[in-house]
């Protein structure tokens, strides 16, 4: 009954704050900490932990998104579309992007540790590669998906939400889940090659 599944979702505990703090995953903190401690102790199985642990779960959330969650939104109703955005929305608002910059800061520091981030080494082409791919799903996640999910946020708090501009940006960053889908199976490759790689 979308009535009562729509009756107790975040959105309504924003009526004083767009952004609902308590239903961020906070526990992610917890990787670019262990990376800091890392750098700080000069300890690279913590470092090469982090980067590997952020990375998978990052990679992991985009596939997921993009490819299982995605192709069932043309199967849900609008207000099943809200409800679960309305849940799915807050999940991942601090959690997205500290994956992606603790993935790619610490892989950084490790590319360095192995020698890898010089114009010497025959696998900066690769580093590079990485690099480029890393940073658009930076941009495009922080600078297009997380804009997008504030305002879906924004449209949801309002009295009377405008379905159209919802659906809109609904679909906006389902399509931008499946760019980064895309993305992340690329970088998975590259990284294969760098870890089998002489």
């Amino acid at each position: 009954m979308p009535s009562q599944i729509s009756s107790n979702h975040p959105s309504h505990s924003l009526s004083r704050f767009l952004i609902p703090w308590r239903y961020l995953t906070w526990w992610i903190l917890s990787l670019p900490l262990l990376m800091i401690l890392a750098l700080i102790v000069h300890n690279f199985y913590l470092l090469l932990f982090s980067h590997v642990m952020a990375g998978s779960l990052w990679t992991g959330a985009d596939i997921f998104l993009g490819f299982i969650l995605g192709p069932i939104w043309k199967h849900l109703s609008p207000s099943e579309r809200k409800a679960v955005q309305s849940r799915l929305i807050p999940k991942t608002l601090l959690y997205m992007p500290v994956l992606g910059l603790t993935t790619g800061t610490a892989g950084w520091y490790v590319a360095q540790y192995n020698g890898f981030a010089t114009t010497h080494s025959a696998m900066f082409p690769w580093i590079i590669a990485a690099g480029l791919v890393t940073i658009t799903l930076t941009i495009v996640g922080l600078g297009i998906m997380l804009p997008t999910s504030l305002s879906m946020l924004k449209e949801m708090e309002k009295t009377s939400p405008d379905p159209t501009r919802l659906t809109r940006l609904i679909f906006r960053n389902r399509r931008l889940a499946a760019v980064q889908g895309l993305l992340q199976v690329t970088i998975i490759i590259i990284m294969v090659y760098l870890t089998i790689a002489p």
